[in-house]
């Protein structure tokens, strides 16, 4: 999968994952895909009920030591 835009908020809490992320999909074209790095606990609640009220597609999720990778398609 060819990503787009890399986005590392590793070290950061909420709300900055989704400020960055949001502010990285802003700037994106349609189609696009995001790869966000997080290692807040709550951003995968965070991401998964941000991604449900925007336009865009949650594509994947996963954790590596204590690392979440999100990867969104711009909608």
């Amino acid at each position: 999968m060819n990503i787009d835009v890399r986005v590392d908020t590793k070290g950061m809490a909420c709300p900055m994952p989704i400020v960055k992320g949001k502010k990285a999909l802003d700037g994106m074209m349609q189609g696009q895909i995001l790869e966000l790095l997080s290692t807040d606990r709550g951003a995968l609640n965070d991401f998964q009920a941000w991604v449900k009220q925007s336009p865009n597609e949650w594509i994947s999720h996963e954790e590596t030591n204590g690392v979440h990778r999100f990867l969104i398609r711009k909608g």
